[in-house]
């Protein structure tokens, strides 16, 4: 089962290169896929769950697929989600339709399979299936100054890559095996002595491909240049993948090594939530904005990691960085969808020239409040329920005697970040939708049942996890 969620996306491709009809192909599989993702979500502990086949003897690599554990259906089950809104969304340029809905489906290919692999060959392999379409959908379909974008992004991933693969493969030698269940069984065969190295190329690797400052120059930009369902997709989705790595392999494997250089990721995520956080205010384009505030939003989920690193056994920090992952994934999956119609609508992005369009479009007002208000984490949807947790495990040890942590002090200083998001998001709200019409928007249209129908399966995820976090947290257990 797990392996038609995989190949699936592969194979709607493969039938839309040989003349299937694009659209509605990619409609079909990823409606197809959310279905078994959901149902993955239900019975993930089954053994039908579970898929192996040797394509190397030495060193043994399988081709090898598994719910490890709760993370990987949360993850697998945002990938499917955010998959079916991508390809409902949007509008392929004419005489595009192949690249444009079958980069969006090897995308998502990428993601599930990296998410669902339990060899770690094929869990490096995955991710990077899913740069290639990424790289080609920015530089043939984007906006703006595509081709210095593409090269921009393919350059900084691949080195990103090149770094993480080092640290990769160190770990494989180390543990004597690729298989990722076995890896995980025999941490203490790493000696902490070179464990700081190891959790360096980690941090960097990992890092490079969530954007962590001071590696983020390369995802706003990309972002604001990327069609909607590449953004959505990467943003929403793939980006997960540095952060998911971290939890499922630095995190287990290398504790030692990440206590070390706790200071310095501490430092990088402040970067990430106050001096991104000011760049995002300064944006005067709503496509570069939410590029920054992506780029923002990851050093909450590193805050989460960094409690995990300062206290291994902290019971909340795990499932914390997961919560807002996932909310965070389906909130800026949403957010890109709806800036897409914006443009198609009015035809700019840039905020100085909108104003008015709940006059004229009072249905795309309302769903683009909501997605703003999750992104800025308004009780009762999700980023609330992942952002409260994981200021919540950043208390989790602390000790009133002691005073202040290292962690404790950057989750005080991370909290201006609320304020931070809240200042540019209804700033940015407020100038595309309020005051009088002008003309950009004058004759600008409301929502097709067509724009509406991928908003609001966001829209329902966001609030189900936000009024009943239990529905993750359960598989997390």
């Amino acid at each position: 089962m797990l392996l038609l969620l995989v190949f699936l996306p592969i194979a709607a491709f493969i039938a839309i290169l040989i003349g299937a009809p694009a659209r509605l192909t990619a409609i079909v599989s990823a409606s197809i896929n959310l279905a078994i993702g959901i149902y993955a979500a239900c019975t993930w502990h089954c053994a039908c769950w579970s898929f192996s086949t040797q394509v190397l003897a030495k060193p043994q690599i399988n081709l090898a697929f598994g719910f490890i554990d709760g993370m990987s259906v949360v993850m697998v089950l945002l990938a499917v989600i955010v998959t079916l809104a991508a390809v409902l969304s949007g509008k392929s340029p004419s005489g595009r339709e192949k690249l444009y809905y079958g980069s969006s489906l090897l995308i998502s290919s990428g993601a599930i399979g990296a998410f669902a692999a339990t060899d770690l060959f094929f869990f490096y392999a995955f991710h990077e299936l899913a740069l290639v379409p990424t790289f080609l959908m920015i530089g043939i379909l984007g906006r703006g100054d595509r081709h210095q974008t593409a090269w921009k992004i393919t350059i900084y991933l691949g080195l990103g890559s090149v770094v993480l693969l080092a640290g990769l493969v160190w770990l494989a030698n180390l543990t004597e095996t690729f298989n990722m269940v076995e890896m995980l069984k025999f941490p203490s065969k790493i000696d902490p002595s070179i464990q700081k190295p190891i959790a360096a190329l980690l941090v960097v690797g990992f890092g490079s491909l969530v954007s962590l400052f001071p590696f983020h120059s390369w995802a706003a930009p990309a972002y604001a240049s990327a069609p909607a369902p590449t953004a959505m997709l990467h943003a929403g989705v793939l980006k997960k993948f540095g952060l998911y790595g971290l939890l499922r392999l630095a995190i287990p494997l290398v504790p030692v090594g990440l206590q070390f250089w706790l200071t310095p990721i501490l430092f990088m995520l402040l970067g990430n939530i106050l001096w991104i956080g000011w760049i995002t205010i300064s944006q005067k384009r709503l496509d570069l904005m939410l590029g920054n505030s992506s780029v923002m939003h990851m050093g909450y989920i590193f805050l989460a990691i960094a409690a995990l690193i300062a206290f291994p056994e902290n019971p909340l920090a795990r499932s914390a960085a997961i919560v807002l992952m996932f909310a965070h994934g389906a909130s800026i999956a949403l957010l890109f969808a709806l800036t897409d119609r914006i443009e198609r609508s009015t035809g700019t992005l840039d905020l100085q020239e909108l104003g008015g369009l709940a006059k004229n479009a009072p249905r795309l007002a309302f769903v683009f409040g909501i997605a703003a208000m999750a992104s800025i984490g308004l009780p009762g949807l999700a980023n609330f329920s992942g952002e409260i947790l994981v200021f919540l495990s950043a208390f989790k040890s602390y000790d009133g005697t002691t005073g202040l942590g290292p962690v404790q002090i950057a989750c005080i200083l991370s909290i201006w970040g609320v304020v931070i998001s809240a200042v540019y998001m209804l700033r940015a709200y407020r100038d595309i939708f309020h005051g009088p019409l002008v003309k950009s928007t004058i004759s600008a249209a409301d929502t097709t049942l067509t724009d509406r129908i991928p908003a609001i399966i966001l829209i329902v995820v966001l609030l189900a996890v936000g009024l009943y976090p239990n529905i993750l947290l359960n598989l997390l257990k």
